[in-house]
Formats: structure tokens, C-alpha cells, sequence
């Protein structure tokens, strides 16, 4: 398994109740986005932060690996991952 899909794996483990009420959220907003938007911003700013985090733990590791010109072509497969679910 790549590690980009290690490390989305491991972030939506150990984050297992932030992206299920942000889920939840999430459809309640597409329904009504006018009613949610509030919720959906300040959730969606939670989930962003966590995202980020493990996004530049997987980086860090490339980087410092010597491999740092993949860099942006692992964080891009990584969001895609994220786009996916």
C-alpha cells in the first residue's frame, strides 16, 4: 500500500469522530446549505486542520528522505484520496 493511503488511513482512524459529524454536517448542508453554512465553515475548519497535519507528516517524511521534488505530487495524491471519501 502506497504510504500516502497508509497515512489517509491512519488520519480517519484516529479521527473517526471528527469526520463522522463532519459527514453528517456535510449532508444536512447540501440540503439546506443556507442553514448549515455556519456549522459547516467551523467544522470544515476542524477537519482542515487535521488534514493539514497529517498531510505535512507524510511530507516531512518525503522531504527529509531526500525526496523532496515528489513532495507535491504525494500531497496531490493524498488530497485526492481525501476528495474520494
Amino acid at each position: 500500500m502506497p504510504k500516502y493511503k497508509q497515512v489517509f488511513d491512519e488520519m480517519l482512524k484516529k479521527n473517526k469522530t471528527p469526520f463522522a459529524e463532519f459527514k453528517e454536517i456535510h449532508d444536512q448542508y447540501t440540503a439546506q446549505p443556507n442553514k448549515w453554512k455556519k456549522e459547516f465553515n467551523q467544522k470544515g475548519e476542524e477537519i482542515q486542520i487535521i488534514i493539514r497535519r497529517f498531510e505535512n507528516q507524510l511530507c516531512r517524511h518525503s522531504e527529509n528522505g531526500g525526496f523532496g521534488k515528489f513532495t507535491s505530487g504525494l500531497a496531490e495524491k493524498f488530497w485526492e484520496e481525501i476528495r474520494i471519501q
